[in-house]
């Protein structure tokens, strides 16, 4: 089931967001400075790309500095790929078979706000290995 949700969902926003999110990592990697917060956009890119599966967990050890570089985040690339799921979001909630792609798409809103300090991991994986 999550193949097939992840084949539809690719089509509909999938692509466009990973798009997205690749070039934001792409201008982010430019500088020496921006090159973590480019692996971040790479990282949440290939799970917007196909996000059924996975989930977000917050990591214990992240602390301050993952808090810092969430603010530049939000300053650099957060709001506008944030923009970008809200808009796709409200467009697929348009038609009833796109209500549960809209909804995932609003999931993913606050990790595409505040990406460090979250690990991806599967949601088949045992709870303690998170």
């Amino acid at each position: 089931m999550k193949t097939i949700l992840n084949v539809i969902w690719l089509v509909l926003s999938g692509f466009w967001l990973f798009l997205g999110y690749l070039l934001a990592g792409v201008i982010l990697c430019i500088t020496v400075i921006g090159i973590p917060f480019g692996l971040a956009a790479f990282r949440i890119g290939v799970y917007a790309l196909w996000p059924f599966g996975y989930t977000t967990v917050e990591r214990r050890d992240s602390g301050a500095p993952s808090l810092v570089g969430n603010v530049l985040w939000v300053v650099l690339a957060g709001w506008w790929l944030a923009l970008g799921h809200i808009v796709t979001g409200i467009a697929l909630c348009f038609t009833i078979i796109g209500i549960p792609f809209g909804v995932a798409n609003f999931k993913l809103i606050p990790v595409s706000l505040m990406p460090l300090g979250r690990e991806i991991v599967r949601t088949d994986q045992p709870f303690a290995a998170r």
